[in-house]
């Protein structure tokens, strides 16, 4: 996978991570708690949320289709990192989790 931005911004919201992962364009959506208080990381991308990371997709590659060869499918992943106060950071990361 290649990193093609990192916290890109504009009207619309923010995209974490943008990649490339062969002709996939992929949206990434960080997301990080100290604790599963309020649920794991991951259960923070609600169904809204994952709408407004499919329009933001959408401004991207418009915004930047020059940068980009062929993008024969777009998906959007979400990473969940749990830091909790001691011991090591737990990483989980979901493929395609919105189509």
């Amino acid at each position: 996978m290649l990193i093609l931005d990192r916290n890109w911004r504009c009207d619309q919201g923010e995209i974490d991570l943008v990649a490339m992962d062969d002709t996939c364009l992929v949206i990434v959506e960080v997301k990080t708690r100290r604790s599963m208080a309020f649920g794991s990381p991951v259960e923070a991308v609600t169904a809204a949320k994952a709408a407004r990371l499919r329009r933001l997709a959408a401004r991207w590659l418009r915004d930047h289709r020059s940068q980009v060869d062929a993008v024969a499918d777009i998906r959007i992943d979400v990473i969940g990192v749990l830091r909790p106060s001691g011991g090591p950071a737990q990483i989980e990361h979901l493929v395609a989790v919105a189509a």
